[in-house]
């Protein structure tokens, strides 16, 4: 991170590739956070016929509570039979809509939607023992368990196996993301999101501290993590990895918004 001439801080980017590739230590372990939504989304697809791709990419997202995002969260809601109430996540600091407005809440609606799909019991759906948890350990198949920051188990993973992660998602999951980026990430920055608009054939989630997992439809898979736990590094790296040039470099704004320094690969 460069303000003018002086470098700021340098965040150390890990990377692991399905194809061998690797910078850093790809052997670094690291909870999967909410880059493991696209799986955790696979109980609620196994459930239905009939989902929307909005269901389906509101299910994997880590929402901005945008419009059209909480709009989806309602629509999965209604599908489940419940309610806000029923959401397990608690709220979200400065967010509006309560626990409706948290950006884990379209995963949380997904889980409702697929208990209500399986038969399982509705609450507690997050506990580590509820049907739903056990299958998406299952699908998972991670080591080390802990607890989320929505309060849903989450797995650890060394970097190289987060970079299958995604590889490992159901072509129904693809093609949502796909074709509703805006809703996993948001309207604008999201990272993800980008990724997913700027190259085809890919889809990407990003997690907590600083992960992020990828996967492209000819089965290449990648994973990310700023050691740091610094989000803001994965752009200017993917960029890097991947030859994305409109990712290289991101501006740093002021309050007022005037471009004051740039966070890019380090020279």
């Amino acid at each position: 991170m460069r303000r003018g001439a002086v470098v700021e801080a340098v965040h150390q980017v890990h990377v692991a590739c399905t194809d061998g590739r690797s910078f850093g230590d790809p052997d670094l372990v690291c909870f999967l956070r909410s880059s493991a939504k696209p799986l955790q989304a696979i109980p609620f697809v196994e459930g239905y016929d009939d989902l929307g791709d909005d269901e389906i990419a509101i299910a994997c997202a880590s929402h901005r509570a945008e419009p059209a995002q909480l709009d989806a969260v309602r629509k999965v809601l209604a599908r489940a039979g419940a309610t806000v109430d029923d959401l397990e996540n608690g709220p979200q600091e400065c967010r509006p809509e309560g626990k409706l407005g948290h950006n884990c809440s379209g995963k949380h609606a997904g889980m409702l939607a697929a208990c209500r799909a399986h038969g399982w019991p509705r609450h507690p759906y997050r506990d580590p023992g509820h049907p739903l948890q056990l299958r998406i350990a299952e699908l998972i198949g991670g080591g080390e368990r802990g607890v989320d920051g929505c309060g849903v188990p989450t797995f650890s993973l060394t970097l190289r196996a987060a970079a299958e992660l995604l590889t490992r998602a159901p072509d129904r999951i693809h093609r949502a993301m796909r074709a509703r980026p805006e809703l996993v990430g948001g309207s604008s920055g999201a990272t993800d999101t980008e990724l997913m608009r700027l190259r085809d054939g890919w889809i990407a989630k990003g997690g907590a501290e600083g992960l992020f997992c990828a996967a492209h439809e000819d089965g290449l898979g990648i994973a990310l993590k700023a050691e740091d736990g610094a989000y803001r590094a994965i752009g200017p790296a993917l960029a890097h990895l991947l030859d994305v040039d409109e990712l290289r470099e991101t501006p740093v704004p002021n309050s007022r918004g005037e471009i004051v320094g740039v966070i890019g690969l380090a020279r």
